[in-house]
């Protein structure tokens, strides 16, 4: 039985506008639905354990409510807690918590290039390519150094309002790290597959990109 697992943020504060943040629903609820669909079984990590905040819920979307009926969201597990040799897959759900807690978790980016190096998949979408800014391999060097990614853009985050309220801007951390970014127009559905990396770009590609892990999964 293939297994795929999606991470999720443990930060709820919204830099310090007193707003708060967390998942994105739909970027985990989208990608849920498609991997159940298949016929993959789906676990859910989150930074801290526990039960991740939540943000963008929408009580009127059937595949939110469906996915939140069906998981336990009460106690997801860390990192730590998990094998890599179960996954063939790890799908980083964003939201803007995901800035905060994402990029500096050691134990999540160790599973996520366990799973790689063991010929998994590594997907993450919207802010959740902000996993990847700091992942390496055990050669040292960075997962997305020479790959074509997806992410939430800067014209996007200026769009919401929020350059000056993230830690960093997604597109340009990645492009630092070496990745080839691809900005397509704002709010625009965007999934690249490079290899066994698959990104997407905001919440619009949160179902493409999850479609473009089961394919990446019955090609190996």
């Amino acid at each position: 039985m293939t297994r795929v697992l999606i991470a999720l943020t443990s930060h709820s504060e919204l830099g310090d506008t007193g707003r708060s943040t967390g998942f994105y629903v739909s970027e985990a609820a989208e990608p849920w639905a498609v991997f159940t669909d298949s016929g993959f079984d789906v676990d859910l990590v989150s930074v801290a354990g526990g039960r991740p905040p939540l943000d963008g819920l929408n009580a009127d979307d059937p595949i939110q409510q469906k996915f939140l009926a069906a998981v336990d969201l009460d106690h997801t597990p860390t990192a730590g807690e998990l094998d890599a040799s179960s996954y063939d897959a790890i799908l980083f759900a964003g939201g803007h918590g995901t800035m905060w807690d994402f990029p500096n978790d050691e134990a999540l980016a160790s599973l996520a290039a366990a799973i790689y190096e063991r010929g998994g998949v590594v997907a993450a979408v919207c802010h959740g390519p902000s996993a990847l800014v700091n992942l390496k391999l055990t050669d040292g060097s960075y997962l997305v150094d020479g790959k074509n990614v997806a992410g939430f853009t800067n014209a996007e985050e200026e769009a919401v309002g929020l350059t000056d309220v993230v830690p960093f801007l997604l597109a340009d951390a990645l492009t630092a790290r070496g990745a080839i970014h691809h900005p397509a127009a704002n709010f625009t559905p965007q999934t690249i597959t490079d290899g066994r990396l698959v990104t997407g770009q905001n919440p619009q590609s949160a179902e493409s990109t999850a479609r473009a892990v089961v394919e990446v999964i019955r090609q190996a």
